[in-house]
């Protein structure tokens, strides 16, 4: 269903009404389905569009290919982060989190499984939740956002567990290091936190702008953006986008890129990071550029890799942000072509 509108209005002031929104969209989340065949987009006005990349990317494509085959209205407020389980979509908003089954979501049902808002210290309190993350060997999900803490709820039963508190200011960004296993954070208090789950403590603290060679005070302390891949993290924000060996804290690899990070993940023996400006970015462990891939967006705000073995034709990375369109790659080198709101 789309946003609503005042009821009869004229089919031109409709028309009008739906282009101003598309300009002023925002795509702040995506995720593939189970399958691999489908990709998930929430937008600032908490709609969730599900497109099909099997019909995009088929030799038969045609344009309407390209647009979604359901959208339905999934929260009040923005749709700030999304995660697939093996059945479930799960997306987060303001204060709440919810699930849809996408066996049904593809028959065109957009009735919720289930919805869950956190123990929050007041029933005023409605924070925005900015990062999901499943944790698949505790079939659990952690959430983070607004009111400064990880949350964490038993996919089971749907209870919250834990609550892990360290950071001073909210959260905008999650990652798992498996084996450990950890979770680190991101947040607007310029630091990066490790937590052991097996404990609910934390056990690293990285402040990344009191490191000089990262820091970027005319771009702020935040930290927008982290991955990590064993004993690596490549974190970035309002301080330079940098490679980190988390056993020793030591920041290894500058990448000299100006504008703030919004995304970043490794892939393969590259790292990908996109943010302010209209470009996905390639880089080379060791700091150097390989590539800049122009988008549609003039700002990218998430990447999602397709790498579900059970749809190869389908994997692709695509990247959304500030616009209506999400660009699809088929290989890393140049944008297919867009998918359009």
């Amino acid at each position: 269903m789309e946003r609503a509108v005042p009821h009869a209005v004229p089919l031109g002031q409709m028309e009008v009404f739906q282009a101003l929104q598309r300009l002023h969209m925002t795509v702040f989340s995506q995720s593939v389905s189970p399958c691999g065949k489908f990709l998930a987009a929430g937008n600032n006005y908490g709609q969730i569009v599900i497109f099909s990349l099997s019909a995009a990317l088929s030799s038969e494509a045609k344009e309407e290919s390209k647009k979604p085959v359901v959208t339905f209205q999934a929260h009040d407020g923005p749709v700030y982060s999304m995660v697939s389980t093996d059945r479930q979509l799960v997306s987060a908003g303001d204060g709440e989190v919810k699930a849809w089954l996408w066996a049904e979501i593809l028959k065109k049902g957009s009735k919720e499984l289930w919805r869950r808002q956190p123990p929050y210290r007041t029933s005023l309190e409605v924070p925005e939740i900015n990062a999901l993350l499943l944790v698949p060997k505790e079939n659990s999900l952690i959430l983070a956002g607004g009111d400064c803490q990880l949350h964490t709820m038993d996919l089971e039963t749907g209870a919250f567990t834990r609550a892990l508190r360290g950071h001073t200011d909210y959260i905008h960004c999650l990652a798992l290091r498996e084996r450990s296993p950890e979770v680190l954070s991101g947040g607007e208090d310029g630091a990066v936190r490790l937590w052991d789950l097996r404990t609910a403590k934390e056990v690293q603290t990285i402040e990344v702008y009191k490191h000089e060679e990262c820091s970027r005070p005319h771009n702020g302390r935040w930290i927008g953006c982290l991955a990590t891949d064993s004993d690596w993290m490549v974190c970035g924000g309002g301080p330079a986008l940098t490679l980190w060996h988390l056993r020793s804290s030591t920041p290894t690899t500058i990448f000299p890129m100006r504008a703030p990070q919004k995304h970043v993940t490794f892939y393969q023996d590259l790292i990908l990071s996109a943010g302010q400006g209209p470009c996905v970015n390639q880089w080379q462990l060791s700091g150097e550029l390989k590539a800049q891939v122009p988008s549609s967006s003039p700002g990218l705000l998430s990447l999602s890799l397709n790498q579900q073995p059970a749809a190869p034709e389908c994997k692709v990375l695509t990247a959304a942000g500030n616009s209506c369109r999400v660009d699809v790659f088929t290989n890393l080198g140049y944008r297919a072509f867009s998918l359009s709101f």
